[in-house]
């Protein structure tokens, strides 16, 4: 019976889902992944943060990278480089075998959340892997060079313009996927841990979803956030940068005032001495860095811990 539902983008929010994967009893866990980085490729239905979450949780992941499978081989994107064809976006040759797949499920008229299930089962994940909508999302940057699907931001032009802000297209068409608005009115549910993820690309998309902010608020179970910067530092990807371009000062005030009332509880990395405004949240202070498998199971504890003593 899912316990805590984890909303989660790409690499950080992975780590953050391992830890809390191992720690938790087996099905207690669902990972909720945002969808709007999603796209078509080569004609391939690509989910690059549901991707990364499972190969994380299915211990398959490259380590050095944090995205892709481990031990990949590269043959097919060197004889597409061959042909003349479009090589910006690396596909692994045993990742290309998940596009694939997916790729028939959805054209046989799967879901993308059937779809997801049975991936996350085939490779023996205990938790449940959950994509945020079963209709499209996709992310679009408002940058200097003008509005760019979000895979061309940020793997064609490497996060060069600058941003200027961000659209969800089709959000108010979307809905939450059927299992993710289920777990949202659960009363057996303890806490929704928003992860160390990017909150502009990664996680504003799920909260964009229409009456996803209202169903947290309906439900009684606590919204703890762990801040993904750390003394003025991202600890993962283009948040700064993107904080920097949007006006934003970087650091762990800017994103409690991003989350605002939503939030319960803020982790808060324990070297972060920045003043924190009141917006009524609890603050926890830990070591929020997570380098290894340790750590991620050592802040995965922490955060369990903060939830039980909100239960009591």
């Amino acid at each position: 019976m899912v316990e805590i539902l984890a909303l989660s983008g790409g690499i950080g929010g992975a780590k953050l889902a391992l830890g809390l994967d191992r720690t938790l009893p087996p099905g207690a866990l669902a990972v909720v992944c945002n969808t709007g980085d999603d796209f078509q490729h080569l004609g391939f239905a690509i989910s690059p943060d549901i991707d990364t979450v499972i190969y994380t949780l299915a211990g398959i992941a490259n380590k050095e990278t944090g995205w892709g499978r481990a031990n990949e081989t590269w043959t097919f994107m060197a004889a597409l480089a061959d042909l003349g064809g479009e090589s910006w976006f690396q596909l692994g040759d045993a990742d290309l075998a998940l596009h694939v797949e997916r790729t028939r499920r959805l054209a046989s008229g799967e879901t993308l959340s059937a779809i997801t299930d049975v991936i996350r089962r085939r490779l023996e994940i205990g938790s449940e892997v959950v994509p945020m909508s079963d209709q499209p999302v996709r992310t679009r940057v408002q940058t200097s060079e003008g509005i760019l699907p979000f895979q061309h931001y940020f793997v064609k032009r490497r996060c060069r313009p600058a941003v200027r802000g961000f659209e969800f297209d089709g959000v108010d068409m979307a809905q939450p996927a059927p299992r993710f608005a289920e777990l949202l009115t659960s009363d057996r549910l303890k806490a929704v841990i928003i992860c160390p993820s990017n909150p502009f690309i990664s996680i504003d998309p799920i909260l964009a979803l229409p009456g996803l902010r209202q169903a947290l608020r309906n439900n009684s179970a606590p919204v703890v956030a762990i801040s993904p910067v750390i003394n003025g530092k991202a600890v993962k990807g283009p948040t700064a940068k993107m904080m920097v371009e949007l006006g934003l000062p970087v650091t762990t005030a800017s994103i409690a005032r991003h989350y605002g009332e939503l939030i319960d509880v803020l982790v808060v990395d324990h070297s972060d001495d920045t003043e924190l405004p009141a917006t009524g949240a609890q603050i926890l202070r830990t070591t929020t860095l997570m380098h290894s498998d340790a750590d991620k199971l050592a802040l995965a504890a922490e955060i369990l811990a903060c939830v039980e003593t909100l239960q009591n």
